[in-house]
This record gives C-alpha cells, sequence and structure tokens, in this order.
C-alpha cells in the first residue's frame, strides 16, 4: 500500500487540502481513493488588540508555511519522497470576519475576525433593510459599520474578502470565493449562486451619499459553485507557499471555503434535511432546509451548502474555551503533587466522569462567554460559574454543567429552529475537539438538540479533509454529478460511524438547566458590566 501511495505523490495525483481554524491550521494529503495519508498542523491563536480580536498578517503566512512544511516533512518521513505538484488543491478559513484592501493590494485595518462584537448597529439596520438576517460577525455588517464610524479606510477599499478568499487570492491571482463561504460575507440568493441582486441595489443606495467611491459588487470576490474551477496554482503563490522551491506552479485550485462548508461535506451533510455540529473554540450546527423560514430569528442565519442549497446556520462564538481552562486547572493542580497525566487522558476522564453527574446538573450553572455570544444578546463576555448554597457541588456536576454550558447558546438557537419553526432534520453528524472522548459529546449533544447524532470514523480529520474532498470533487466530477451524489457515492459509500439517541432524562435535564440558565443570564451581563 505504501508503495501505491509513493507513487501517486511522485505522480502528482495527490490532493491536498488545508485549513485556518481558531487555533489550528491543519492540512491533509489524500490519496486517490480519498483517504488521508498525510498531515500536518501549525497552532497559533487570536489576540485582542485595541478592542479587536486579530490575526497578525506575518502569523497568517508563518502559519500557512509552517503547516505545510510539517505536512510535506510527514511526507518524506513515511514514504521517502518530496511534495512536488498535487492533482488538486483547496485553501479553507474561519467563516466571515473583514479584510479590506487597498489598489496596491495592502491590508487597510487589522483583520476583524468572526469574533468580533462591535456591528451591533450596522446589523439591526441591514436586518431591516434587508428583511434578511444580518449577523454581526458578517462581512457586510462590518464594513457597514466602519461606514457609519466615519472609517478613513472605507474610501479606499479596492477589494473585501476573508481569510480564505485572501490566501486564495495571493496563491492564485484570483478573487473568487465558494458560495458558502461567500454566504458568510453577504447574503446569497440560492437560485442564481450569487450574491442577492435585490440586496446589492438597497446596499449601494443606503450608502450611495457617504462618499465610498465604489459599487459593492465591484470590491466583492466572484462567486463560484462547488465543483468549479477557481485557477491555478501561480510560481508566486507556489513560493508562498513553499519557499524551498520544490512545490511547482500549475496545480487546479478549487473554490475556497469557509469551515462551514468544509464541515458540512466531511460530514456527508449537504442533503435536504440533513446536518452536522462543528463544535469547538466555537460551536454552529447547520441544517439544510425544505423551505424558507417564516421569518426573521436575529438567532439563526441563512448561509448555503458549497453547492448553494439554503441552510439555516445557528452560530456560537464560544465553546470549549472555558472547559479547556478548566481542564488546565486540574492538570495545574495535579502536577502540584507530581501528577503529570496524559493531556487526552486527562480530558477523556474529566467529560467522561460528567456522565455519572445529575441530568439537570444539580443546581450549578456556568457560562462559558470569553467573548461576546449575540444569541443571548451579550457583546461581551465574563466566565462565570455559579451555584445555589445546596447545590450538589460535585465533580460531575460541574463538568457536566461546564459541558451543557458549551452547548446551551447553540441549544436556545436551535430550540427556536425546531419548535417554532418546525424544521424536520432526519440526521445530525457532529465533530469538532468537543466530540473527540468517545460517546460524552454525543449524548450530551443529543439531549441538547433532542436528535441523534452520529459521529463518523472520518470526523477527526475535520475541515482540512472535507476542502481537500471539495478539490477532488471539482477534480474527479463527471457531468452533471451533484455534490451530495458525489459524497454519497465515492466518499461515504461504506463508511461507518457511531450514532447515539437521546435518551429522555438528559433532554428533560437539559430543558430544566436551560430555563435556569436563561434567567439566569442577568448574572452575566452583570458580571460583563462590572468585571472590567
Amino acid at each position: 500500500m505504501n508503495e501505491e501511495i509513493k507513487k501517486a505523490i511522485v505522480e502528482g495525483r495527490t490532493v491536498f487540502g488545508l485549513e485556518f481554524g481558531s487555533t489550528r491550521i491543519k492540512a491533509v494529503l489524500v490519496d486517490p481513493s480519498h483517504q488521508p495519508v498525510a498531515q500536518g498542523c501549525w497552532d497559533w491563536e487570536n489576540r485582542l488588540e485595541n478592542d479587536i480580536w486579530t490575526y497578525a498578517q506575518e502569523d497568517i503566512w508563518e502559519g500557512l508555511r509552517g503547516c505545510y512544511k510539517n505536512l510535506a516533512e510527514d511526507v518524506e518521513e513515511k514514504y521517502g519522497v518530496e511534495l512536488r505538484s498535487f492533482a488538486a488543491i483547496g485553501f479553507s478559513g474561519m467563516m466571515h470576519g473583514y479584510m479590506a484592501f487597498d489598489k496596491a493590494g495592502e491590508l487597510l485595518v487589522p483583520f476583524r475576525t468572526w469574533r468580533n462584537t462591535m456591528t451591533e448597529e450596522a446589523c439591526g439596520k441591514l436586518t431591516e433593510l434587508f428583511g434578511f438576517n444580518i449577523p454581526q460577525r458578517w462581512s457586510i455588517a462590518h464594513l457597514y459599520q466602519a461606514i457609519l464610524g466615519g472609517e478613513e479606510h472605507v474610501k479606499d477599499i479596492d477589494y473585501l474578502t476573508t481569510l480564505a478568499g485572501y490566501i486564495h487570492w495571493k496563491l492564485s491571482g484570483e478573487r473568487v470565493l465558494g458560495v458558502g463561504e461567500a454566504s458568510g460575507m453577504f447574503p446569497i440568493d440560492s437560485d442564481v449562486c450569487d450574491f442577492d441582486g435585490r440586496m446589492v441595489e438597497q446596499f449601494d443606495g443606503l450608502v450611495a451619499r457617504t462618499g465610498c467611491g465604489w459599487k459593492l459588487k465591484d470590491i466583492l470576490p466572484r462567486v463560484l459553485g462547488a465543483g468549479e474551477r477557481a485557477g491555478v496554482l501561480t510560481p508566486e503563490g507556489a513560493r508562498l507557499l513553499d519557499p524551498t522551491g520544490r512545490l511547482q506552479p500549475g496545480v487546479p485550485m478549487c473554490p475556497p471555503e469557509g469551515d462551514a462548508g468544509t464541515g458540512m461535506t466531511a460530514t456527508n451533510s449537504v442533503r435536504v434535511r440533513t446536518g452536522n455540529i462543528s463544535a469547538g473554540t466555537s460551536i454552529f450546527s447547520m441544517v439544510v432546509t425544505e423551505k424558507a423560514l417564516s421569518k426573521v430569528h436575529e438567532e439563526i442565519d441563512m448561509v448555503t451548502t458549497p453547492d448553494g442549497k439554503p441552510v439555516a446556520m445557528v452560530h456560537c462564538n464560544n465553546c470549549t474555551s472555558d472547559l479547556n481552562a478548566w481542564v488546565n486547572l486540574f492538570e495545574e493542580y495535579g502536577g502540584k503533587f507530581g501528577l503529570k497525566p496524559d493531556r487526552n487522558e486527562l480530558f477523556g476522564t474529566l467529560y467522561r466522569e460528567a456522565l455519572s453527574g445529575d441530568a439537570d446538573c444539580g443546581g450549578l450553572m456556568a457560562y462559558n462567554y470569553f467573548s461576546g455570544e449575540p444569541v443571548t444578546g451579550l457583546n461581551e463576555g465574563r466566565p462565570l460559574f455559579v451555584r445555589t448554597p445546596d447545590a450538589r457541588f460535585t465533580l460531575a456536576n460541574f463538568m457536566r454543567s461546564h459541558l451543557y454550558s458549551s452547548m446551551a447558546a447553540l441549544k436556545i438557537g436551535n430550540d427556536i429552529l425546531m419548535k417554532e419553526e418546525q424544521v424536520k432534520v432526519d440526521s445530525l453528524t457532529g465533530h469538532g475537539g468537543l466530540f473527540k472522548t468517545p460517546v460524552v459529546g454525543q449524548q450530551l449533544m443529543a439531549a441538547a438538540m433532542n436528535a441523534p447524532v452520529t459521529v463518523m470514523d472520518t470526523a477527526s480529520e475535520g475541515g482540512a479533509w472535507g476542502m481537500a474532498v471539495l478539490a477532488c470533487y471539482m477534480w474527479e466530477k463527471e457531468n452533471g454529478e451533484t455534490l451530495p451524489d458525489y459524497l454519497s457515492k465515492k466518499i461515504f459509500a461504506g463508511q461507518t460511524g457511531t450514532t447515539i439517541e437521546p435518551k429522555a432524562e438528559d433532554v428533560a435535564g437539559f430543558d430544566k438547566f436551560i430555563e435556569k440558565y436563561k434567567n439566569t443570564l442577568p448574572a452575566e451581563k452583570a458580571a460583563v458590566a462590572g468585571l472590567v
């Protein structure tokens, strides 16, 4: 088998996918049978500068090159050959955010990531204008907020894109985005797989007297559907990715996508009535809907699949950061006694303990807000833990309350989707760090969603693998073959996974917890106001 993989690498028949996550950049190389054969990774972290969550440009490129170098070293170690070419490549990143460039290609202001919650005024006005929910993290919200704030750089904007679009542009010279990623910049008309023309005209009319000097379509990327060609790796791009000069230019590139689109792809969740849940630093669910929602819900975003189908998305800024902080504290405590457990074992032990806790957490309450949480109306966050004096203060309930907290905002949004809008879901697939420990994340998420949750054997590959699969689709698709059919027949046929059904007592317990959670939100808001 290694000789077959080695030959595919040498002949340039493997496919490369890379995704910029919140805390890790990950690359995957897949063979002609779509199986991962090598990986690379690079850890990085956002920073809060001048009250803006951002990543420095040098961090972006250092991370990209470092991750690729790590992948190349993995290939050489496993197969004894150098990476020189691919059949296709694709890049993905965290959706949304704001990267504005001038005519010289220079970044006008520091990258504003999805994590920022400073566009409330813009969102309110745009949502009313469009009759369509515009979340705070969307690119158009950041743009209009900059206009409302009179920011000097706005008049100099020549190109507005996302992190994935930026990487693709610099490596290919093409100003394009996959439709799924584009749907996190500005609303999409799924009938034409492009930005909604009516809303574009409305926005241009709204800002006509501000002296911007541009039309919206002139500064936005060109929208492409899954399977379309999106340029090739240029000589300059090849050197940016691999400064050693080994990587050859000319490799076909698929449309850059967001982490939501790669998550849907990696979990075979692009058909109507399927859905997936991505749970890591942030948490979001995606459900491909049969029809439009009956009204605008600020808690629910309408985006699209990589092939342009409408998707109801509940996105929450906070998930595992506070959980990780508590695990780090337990690790530090153990170190005082000379204990140094394996990190995976430590996480697994603490997570599994939560399953023996009370279904409603026994009077314990936690808020995991490292940053603002629009679903619950907070522009800033303060991690908070509180309990009643007579609570059952056990390790099991403590861990369960923090796991519940990591899913609570998501549950609030999905309760609207499924209970009020009566959206039907046949299957939900989980992926991301929260599901790394078997059973625990699945069981509690099934309780939160009151639906079965499946974790597939390939889910650990995550978005980088999903991005590679989208690149494979561009390279391999047959005439008229849809993305759902391609995934079902060529990627997931025969794939296995585990499914956990919701337990009635867990569902009831989570419902009880969430009512107290909503009732106690004023305490979280007071913590934001008082703890500065």
